[in-house]
């Protein structure tokens, strides 16, 4: 069996067809996890997990029984399945969305689970409702493939990366409106009310998602607006100074269309050492916003975590 690299090329262009009509899938799905699952601040109930064969819901309560649809990326399908042993498999292949659209409320209704959720697909422009993307999509299982395997790194750095902390943090979450993966710290103060404006997202829920003083970072596939692999980090709001901040590695910098650090992911796939670079980013930015802002470092930080081992207090 041929090697396969752990961090894998990601080209954006040469996968953008594929990109597209997969973030449509999972917006498919993760509208099914909103409509059924409670509001949870900061949206938080409605990402992906990164799991063993793919992206996964995690649990969704259904009445007295609980829901699981996972995106099997090893073997191109998705997997509905429920704790009363029932499960339903839809193919992941060419075709269009209206079709997967179908084929998905079919799986719900055969499994007695409601099949009404919002048709229209967010934070992604010129883009028609679920049921009317008529369009032919392709789909690359090898790119796919390549891009999990990404997210199987980027998860677990992140997760290290959010042992060091002892405050209010958030899981290793993959949103499927921005189709990115991301961590979160909080300070413990709130936010000044975020003006909203966000294409595709309504108001109310941009501004419960910056409701408190966070540092974020993450890492997206690409983009028709920025069409690279790349990481980010950014603060919310931002403390003054914070975009001259020096950071690590050297391949990352400011954007100031963005408003936030980029490091391209080719200059994490390609150093001697790719974990310590993309800790070195987490770490530094986050530097950055803390210390600039005036977070209580000494209550909210703490040593890495290690396996097995407790942490002192």
């Amino acid at each position: 069996m041929p090697t396969v690299s752990p961090w894998p090329e990601l080209d954006w262009t040469a996968w953008r067809e594929t990109a597209i009509g997969l973030q449509l899938r999972t917006q498919i799905i993760g509208k099914v996890r909103l409509a059924l699952t409670p509001w949870l601040n900061h949206s938080w109930h409605v990402p992906f997990y990164v799991s063993v064969r793919g992206l996964t819901t995690s649990a969704i309560p259904v009445g007295e029984r609980i829901l699981e649809i996972e995106f099997d990326l090893l073997h191109d399908r998705l997997i509905f399945m429920t704790s009363d042993g029932r499960s339903r498999g839809i193919e992941l292949r060419a075709g269009s969305i209206a079709d997967f659209h179908k084929t998905v409320v079919a799986c719900l209704t055969e499994l007695d689970i409601p099949a009404t959720f919002d048709g229209t697909p967010s934070e992604m422009a010129d883009v028609p409702p679920f049921a009317q993307d008529d369009a032919e999509r392709p789909y690359n299982a090898d790119a796919v493939r390549a891009f999990w395997r990404v997210l199987i790194q980027v998860s677990r750095i992140f997760g290290q990366f959010r042992t060091g902390f002892t405050g209010k943090a958030s899981p290793v979450h993959f949103f499927w409106g921005s189709f990115d993966l991301a961590v979160t710290r909080f300070s413990g103060r709130d936010a000044p009310t975020h003006p909203g404006g966000f294409p595709g997202l309504p108001d109310a829920v941009t501004r419960d998602a910056y409701s408190h003083e966070e540092a974020s970072v993450g890492f997206w596939p690409g983009s028709d607006a920025y069409p690279h692999a790349a990481f980010y980090a950014y603060a919310y709001p931002a403390p003054d100074q914070y975009a001259e901040a020096k950071v690590s590695p050297p391949a990352a910098e400011w954007n100031a269309g963005l408003g936030e650090f980029l490091l391209p992911y080719d200059a994490v796939r390609t150093a001697p050492d790719p974990d310590a670079a993309l800790l070195a980013f987490c770490q530094s930015t986050y530097d950055a916003a803390a210390d600039l802002a005036g977070w209580d470092r000494a209550a909210l930080d703490c040593a890495p975590g290690r396996a097995s081992i407790p942490r002192a207090v």
